[in-house]
């Protein structure tokens, strides 16, 4: 475990103060690795479903199948059942979240952090004030919440019923008001893996049967997100979170962190006990889903996404898997009809590919193991 230290102060600035970055330095590797082992893409865990992604603080679930490759990466013994069952048991819900994005989170979780982030919510809303003139939004979260109680409904309903209230407001934007008002889950049979269907809301106090509850404590909040995602620094949380001004909690919590520097100066936060491997720790490959919260919770994404790679992932309007090599973004992946297709960035070794290969068969073996699939390695992206 690295020590703190007092030498080698680096004068960095936050928007008008300057401030002394201190503590060693962690270059990109030392950052991959620990995130890496944060993240449970070193190894294996033994965790079970629920508590993983309790660990991870939620998972990307804008689709039905990615929290679903996601665990399949990072769990031994995970199968698309326990995921399945934990849905259907409301153990686990969709919702939006971080980043204005559909999260998959505990039950628990569900509850505390959506109001955590509420007012990341409140500022998407002013993004569409033009086509809520006139709307009482109070008056639409009264509504809306009563509409959605009395049975899920989807977007198209939800904007027919809230545009007979309010017929000179775009309809789009009185449903997304109402998206950022309330804490909409989507209902099963939704996200789960062979059985999934159209998105309908409720709300998330009507869909576990609890009240609604307090915001999630800042600081605590910002402990989780070390755990699961450190060393990090003030922007990467926000920018993980869609939070702003978080620097007085993390002085808050100085006196029990550890610093750290990137190479740029960036002075980056850590709990004192959480792993930091050697940066020489082998990282085997891995398959992750379109969206996978290790490559999108970092303002400096290159602890995993090399400069020359980045904004590789998608094309236009299509967004294609990330395969990890040695740890970081080294091509892509994804299913054409009977084939798992491989698209490197850069020429793998013959080590490298069989080690891809052998990660294929086993992800397919997961989340596929009814269904026979090539692999099939496509020609290096340049």
């Amino acid at each position: 475990m690295t020590k703190r230290s007092s030498t080698n102060r680096t004068t960095t600035r936050r928007g008008d103060r300057a401030t002394a970055a201190t503590g060693p330095v962690l270059g990109a590797r030392a950052l991959n690795r620990a995130t890496l082992e944060r993240q449970l893409l070193l190894r294996r865990s033994p965790l079970s479903a629920l508590e993983a992604v309790e660990h991870l603080v939620g998972l990307q679930a804008q689709e039905v199948k990615p929290p679903y490759y996601a665990l399949a990466a990072r769990l031994d013994g995970f199968t698309t059942e326990e995921l399945s069952g934990l849905l259907a048991d409301r153990a686990v819900v969709r919702l939006v979240t971080m980043r204005s994005t559909i999260h998959m989170h505990t039950a628990d979780d569900s509850l505390t952090l959506r109001p955590l982030v509420q007012p990341a919510r409140d500022r998407e809303i002013n993004y569409f004030r033009r086509g809520l003139v006139g709307v009482d939004l109070d008056r639409l979260a009264v509504l809306s919440r009563e509409l959605v109680e009395a049975e899920p409904r989807t977007m198209k309903q939800l904007r027919e019923a809230l545009g007979a209230e309010w017929p000179d407001a775009d309809p789009q934007s009185l449903a997304i008001a109402a998206r950022c008002s309330l804490p909409l889950v989507q209902v099963t049979p939704r996200g789960m893996w062979g059985r999934s269907a159209q998105v309908t809301l409720t709300t998330a106090e009507h869909w576990l049967g609890r009240p609604a509850e307090p915001a999630a404590d800042t600081d605590a909040t910002v402990l989780r997100y070390l755990a699961a995602f450190g060393p990090a620094s003030v922007k990467d949380m926000q920018t993980w979170s869609g939070l702003t001004r978080m620097r007085a909690a993390f002085e808050r919590l100085r006196p029990q962190l550890l610093t750290f520097r990137d190479e740029n100066g960036v002075e980056l936060f850590d709990l004192p006990d959480a792993p930091r491997p050697d940066p020489d720790t082998p990282a085997p490959p891995r398959f992750l889903p379109e969206f996978d919260n290790v490559l999108l919770s970092h303002a400096d994404r290159t602890r995993v996404i090399p400069p020359a790679n980045r904004g590789r992932t998608w094309q236009a309007n299509t967004f294609y898997c990330p395969l990890l090599v040695d740890g970081f973004l080294s091509g892509v992946w994804r299913i054409l009809g009977d084939a798992l297709v491989i698209e490197p960035f850069i020429e793998l070794t013959k080590a490298q590919r069989t080690e891809v290969t052998e990660e294929a068969e086993r992800m397919l073996s997961v989340v596929h193991p009814q269904t026979p699939y090539d692999i099939r390695f496509g020609t290096v992206i340049a």
